[in-house]
């Protein structure tokens, strides 16, 4: 509300209607572009609330929303001041009515206060020359105060301000009358029904011709929505940014037991240290392509004391520091068992109850298998895992598997086990079951995997060992798009 004081001061040139309506149309338009963005960035509400990301999208937008709807708000009054020769012209209420080139926004993106955006601005002078205070309806909606309560002065206006805030206004009010600065500031009103409304204050002195304070005058906003979204982007990003700092912190744990517990081979190893039928062995870790978070699959290789050796894979259901000690508790079980001389199906039989057993009870496949360097011999069980595929003469075929239920499905279960002959030159390669994108249900999958790993035959067949084996499957699977992380272990038998 500018003061009669001002009248010499000359006025800006008031702008073109049409630059006016333009502007609205431009505010409409890119209203209703972020309704649509608002509701692609949550479509589901248990979704969202569970998603740090998803209420740090849907928290911006409503952020946004704010700043538009006050936008509308604003060119409104700048367009009601302005000579009305059309119906339309008046019929611009919040920056949600109805616009002739765009339709009106969803019943969500109306603003929280009541009434329209108009209301939530309000004006008021004080004059200091007759102590009278002027204020605007509007002003007086936003202190919760009737007009005939009459306004106040600025020795009353306190009496609404948030105590902790009062100093701050009293400071801008100061600043203006005694030292001729501008009000630029934010305060709380305590309003009668207890509501707390916070107000933006912007206001001038106005001076008279000896150049002394005569009034001041103020334009006030409620900003109570606008605040309380911004504080919901500032909470929403700092929770957003928590969970990425413990998926990293989780992630690094992940890899660094994992790196721990699996074989860390760089070149093929050789068991047992020569002899005629030793294993030439190299195996390989394969990474999600689409999570950044660890699995539980595992691969190993342990001579035994008597000669034998041990030779395993397995995924743990899972990702992160929970599948990753789980299966370093399994692979260490395993291989402690293994030392006592048990056979690769009762093996299974006590991994079974062991997970069964456990206060965070895990589902996992599972391979165990024996080699006999002395008979060239394979004797191996499986729970519920891909079966082991056997390469020679250049053809490959998977092993048929003897019967054994995911680890930690069922109590008691028990596993067969197979024997296998070999001969110098096969080649075996033991597989978890991430190599491909599970397109299909898991079988399918593990099947599609088996199906291209027994297509690279030729190649294996001319690699010159197991660690130029396992280049080939990297080079085959390596950048596959997989939801889940893999393993490959590969044994080559010695002449």
């Amino acid at each position: 509300m500018p003061s009669p004081l001002f009248a010499d001061h000359p006025a800006d040139r008031p702008p073109e209607r049409d630059t006016v309506e333009a502007l609205i149309t431009q505010a409409r338009r890119l209203r209703g572009g972020l309704d649509a963005v608002r509701r692609e960035s949550s479509p589901d509400a248990d979704v969202a609330t569970a998603d740090p990301q998803l209420r740090w999208q849907r928290a911006l937008c409503d952020l946004a929303v704010h700043h538009l709807d006050d936008l509308g708000g604003h060119l409104d009054q700048l367009r009601e001041g302005l000579p009305a020769d059309c119906d339309e012209l008046a019929g611009y209420d919040d920056g949600t009515a109805a616009h002739p080139e765009l339709p009106a926004a969803p019943p969500e993106s109306e603003p929280h206060e009541s009434g329209s955006l108009l209301r939530r601005v309000g004006s008021a002078e004080w004059n200091l020359l007759t102590d009278e205070v002027s204020w605007s309806d509007e002003l007086f909606a936003m202190f919760g105060r009737r007009p005939s309560d009459g306004p106040l002065t600025l020795d009353e206006l306190p009496s609404l301000i948030l105590a902790e805030d009062q100093e701050r206004l009293a400071t801008m009010v100061t600043d203006c009358l005694v030292d001729g600065r501008p009000i630029d500031g934010e305060f709380r009103v305590v309003r009668p029904d207890s509501d707390i409304r916070t107000v933006h204050m912007v206001g001038e002195p106005v001076l008279d011709a000896d150049g002394s304070t005569a009034c001041m005058w103020a334009v006030l906003r409620d900003v109570s929505e606008l605040r309380r979204s911004q504080q919901a982007v500032r909470e929403t990003g700092d929770s957003l940014q928590r969970q990425r700092q413990i998926a990293q912190t989780e992630r690094r744990i992940a890899v660094e037991l994992q790196e721990a517990v699996l074989p860390p081979w760089r070149d093929s190893l050789h068991f047992p240290q020569g002899g005629p039928a030793a294993l030439d062995l190299a195996g390989r870790y394969l990474p999600s392509g689409t999570s950044a978070l660890i699995g539980g699959d595992w691969y190993d290789a342990l001579q035994l004391p008597d000669g034998k050796t041990l030779l395993s894979v397995g995924d743990l259901t899972g990702h992160g520091v929970a599948a990753t000690s789980g299966m370093a508790m399994v692979l260490g079980a395993l291989r402690g068992m293994a030392v006592t001389g048990q056979q690769p199906g009762p093996l299974l039989g006590f991994l079974n109850q062991l997970l069964d057993t456990t206060a965070q009870p895990a589902l996992g496949s599972a391979l165990c298998a024996h080699f006999d360097p002395a008979t060239r011999r394979l004797e191996w069980a499986q729970a519920g895992h891909p079966a082991p595929l056997l390469f020679r003469g250049g053809t490959g075929r998977a092993l048929d598997p003897p019967e054994g239920v995911l680890l930690g499905a069922t109590t008691g279960a028990s596993y067969a086990q197979c024997t296998e002959q070999l001969e110098p030159g096969d080649l075996l390669v033991f597989h978890t079951d991430g190599l491909v994108p599970r397109r299909t249900p898991t079988a399918g999958a593990a099947h599609e995997g088996a199906e291209r790993l027994l297509a690279l035959a030729p190649r294996f067949a001319v690699a010159r060992s197991a660690q130029d084996s396992v280049r080939i499957v990297v080079e085959e699977f390596g950048s596959t798009e997989r939801e889940d992380d893999a393993c490959v272990l590969i044994a080559r038998i010695g002449d």
